[in-house]
Parts: structure tokens; C-alpha cells; sequence
């Protein structure tokens, strides 16, 4: 049986006018995860991601660590939802950038509603596939790791969203517990199935081994 490893991107750069941009400390993320799996002779058959400039920065971290791995395949379906967008949808008035810790907490309070509204397909937010949609990309990559890689180590490189969407689709999850495990997924966490040829199985969720000394502790970072 093998592995599906599926890792959130490393810290971007949130509340910055480019999110989508890996800061120091998110690339540093992302070489420590290779180099903790390179240091325990772990080594993928194939690897996926979407394809997001922090997807392809964090294989870029990973791949560098682990001096080693195959070329992704990059599938869209993997892209995280527009946050700004499903905002906007239920929000449409400016706000200020969310640098303080209140509106931090504001920010992802609307972002929440604004997930169970499109999940629920009474928002459609401009520019952004419907919920449908977005939930049958990560379903056809799920379906791609299960029949073409059982027996296999295969690595999967996304966001928060198709990664809790992927696990809320294995434990059959509904929509509110799908957002709950949205937030908190920690930017390089590794979330763990087993596959076989019949399904994927939930082992690990949210787990940070990389980061698990007295030197990296301080790395965990949530944006």
C-alpha cells in the first residue's frame, strides 16, 4: 500500500498586495520538509501540484532538500479558491488590510461565511469556478493518485482549500467540518492517506515532524 503526502504551500506573503509568493521564512518551510524526509530515505514515485507560484516555489524548497524528486505533473484543479472573491461576494465594500489581530480574526470570519455560502451554491463569486467545480478538480486528482499510483510514495503539493477539500471528500465530511479543517491547516503541514487501488484512506492530518526540535519550533507559521 502506499502514500499519498499531501503538503500545504510554505508561509506566502498574506496581506501583501502579491500573495501568491513565498516569504523567507516559507521557503525555509519547505527545504527543512525535504531534508527531513531526504534524512529518512523517503523518496517519491511522483509528485503533483497545482499551479500557483507558491505551489511551484514549495517543490522548488522541497525538491532542493531532498536532492532528488520527479517532475510534477501540474493540474489546476489543485489551485486554491479566491479568497478576495468569495469575500467581495458577501462583503462588497472596501476594507483595510488585515494587519492588526482584529482584523486578522475579521478577515477569516467573512472568509468562513463566505465558504459556507458558495459551498452551500447561494454565491457565485466573480471569476471563481462553482463549488461543484472546484471540488471535482481535487476529486479527478484523488482519482488520478488511486488507480495510477497504488503501491507508491506520491507527493502532493496544493493550498488549505483542496487539502481539506481532499480529506472532507475521503471522510465524507460536511461542509462546516470541511471549512473547520480549512483553517487550521499550517502552512507545510503534511496531512497523510494510504492508497489502494479501491480507495485512499485519512492516516496523518495537519502534522509538522519537520518542525519538531528546539531549532525549528518557532517555524510553525498558519498564512
Amino acid at each position: 500500500m502506499g502514500t499519498l503526502y499531501l503538503v500545504r504551500h510554505g508561509q506566502a506573503s498574506f496581506g501583501a498586495d502579491d500573495y501568491d509568493q513565498l516569504s523567507a521564512r516559507g521557503r525555509e518551510q519547505a527545504v527543512r520538509l525535504g531534508t527531513y524526509w531526504r534524512e529518512r530515505g523517503l523518496r517519491f514515485d511522483a509528485v503533483l501540484s497545482g499551479t500557483l507560484r507558491r505551489h511551484a516555489q514549495t517543490f522548488e524548497g522541497i525538491a532542493e532538500g531532498l536532492q532528488a524528486a520527479p517532475e510534477p505533473l501540474c493540474l489546476p484543479g489543485l489551485n486554491e479558491y479566491d479568497s478576495h472573491a468569495l469575500i467581495h461576494a458577501i462583503h462588497p465594500a472596501p476594507l483595510p488590510r488585515p494587519d492588526t489581530p482584529e482584523l486578522y480574526r475579521q478577515h477569516f470570519r467573512l472568509l468562513c461565511d463566505a465558504l459556507a455560502q458558495w459551498m452551500a451554491g447561494t454565491i457565485s463569486p466573480a471569476g471563481m469556478p462553482s463549488w461543484v467545480e472546484f471540488s471535482g478538480g481535487v476529486r479527478d486528482a484523488l482519482e488520478h493518485v488511486r488507480q495510477r499510483h497504488a503501491g507508491q510514495n506520491v507527493l502532493l503539493v496544493s493550498s488549505g482549500g483542496p487539502i481539506s477539500t481532499a480529506v472532507g471528500l475521503v471522510l465524507s465530511t460536511p461542509p462546516e467540518a470541511t471549512i473547520a479543517l480549512n483553517m487550521r491547516i499550517r502552512n507545510s503541514a503534511v496531512t497523510e492517506f494510504s492508497i489502494s487501488p479501491k480507495r485512499l484512506m485519512l492516516q496523518t492530518f495537519n502534522t509538522l515532524p519537520h518542525l519538531d526540535t528546539d531549532e525549528h519550533r518557532g517555524w510553525a507559521t498558519h498564512a
